[in-house]
């Protein structure tokens, strides 16, 4: 396995801040250095070890999806080379894990879309029959799929903090009607795109978020990261069955191991610090993101 890159140290840009994942550095007024780290966090949490080139599998997977999917809203991108706007010495940071994107105001509420029942939103379903307010048919069954697609979105949080599941109605009191529905219906269409080319790579696409901003002429620009296995929850078709949990390849494998883990011989209260993560659970986390860059995609990690 390569170097691990837990945290870029980039001083010829203006530094931004540090996310969950990503450290954002400034490229002028108007551009963004995004490099995604090989961080992984969970519930919120930043883990204590990387996953080796794990930001590389996810950089190159949001890249795919973002040309894939241009013709229907317009994204960050700006095919500007990483390695042209830092110095030859900080050039390995970025190299196949960065991009220089759009600047963008930010809209602070990401846009959730499910195709199934799974996760927070069995939970959320068990104990009321809805999802996030959208009301569903009753005796669906754990990874069921859903009549169809359903938008719920969140409310951004502080950083280390739980974003907050909010209905439509509370959405578009906060950024305005029009705006609210033009990215229901935009996520919508992302998701319904994106889960038919990856059935028939054998993946299920079963829920995923996306993000955006509006540029200086105001027009809604997705950003950050799309369908990636941090921002979705993939599921291997051959193996998929309604009424289980089935096998991802997402860090829901490392949440499921967190949820069983113990500290001092109690369960984790999934606040810092997080359990250490064995060697084993690193190393099939890491094979995990690359499987799943090489299923959906075809391509093998660069």
């Amino acid at each position: 396995m390569s170097q691990a890159l837990h945290q870029s140290s980039i001083t010829s840009l203006p530094l931004l801040g540090h996310g969950k994942v990503r450290d954002n550095y400034a490229v002028g007024e108007d551009r963004l250095l995004i490099v995604t780290t090989d961080r992984l966090s969970a519930f919120d949490v930043i883990l204590g070890q990387p996953i080796p080139n794990k930001g590389k599998v996810l950089n190159q997977m949001a890249s795919f999806w973002f040309k894939r999917l241009a013709h229907i809203v317009p994204n960050h991108e700006t095919g500007i080379a990483p390695e042209s706007v830092v110095t030859p010495a900080e050039a390995p940071q970025v190299a196949g894990r960065a991009v220089v994107v759009k600047r963008l105001k930010p809209i602070l509420v990401e846009a959730v879309v499910r195709g199934y029942l799974a996760g927070s939103g069995w939970k959320d379903y068990q104990a009321t029959g809805a999802v996030c307010g959208v009301q569903l048919p009753a005796g669906l069954q754990n990874a069921q799929k859903l009549p169809q697609p359903i938008f719920t979105p969140a409310a951004k949080a502080e950083f280390g903090q739980h974003d907050e599941n909010i209905t439509f109605d509370e959405m578009s009191k906060r950024i305005g009607a029009e705006l609210a529905e033009q990215i229901r219906t935009i996520s919508l269409r992302l998701y319904t795109e994106a889960a038919e080319y990856a059935a028939t790579r054998g993946i299920i696409i079963a829920d995923t978020k996306f993000e955006f901003g509006l540029d200086q002429d105001g027009t809604l620009t997705l950003m950050d990261e799309v369908l990636t296995a941090d921002s979705s929850r993939f599921w291997p078709a051959d193996s998929y069955a309604v009424g289980t949990n089935p096998p991802s390849f997402d860090k829901q494998f490392v949440r499921d191991w967190l949820e069983a883990g113990r500290i001092d011989g109690k369960p984790w209260p999934k606040t810092p610090p997080a359990p250490e993560l064995p060697v084993d659970i690193i190393e099939k986390t890491a094979a995990k993101y690359r499987e799943a860059l090489t299923r959906l995609t075809g391509q093998d990690l660069h």
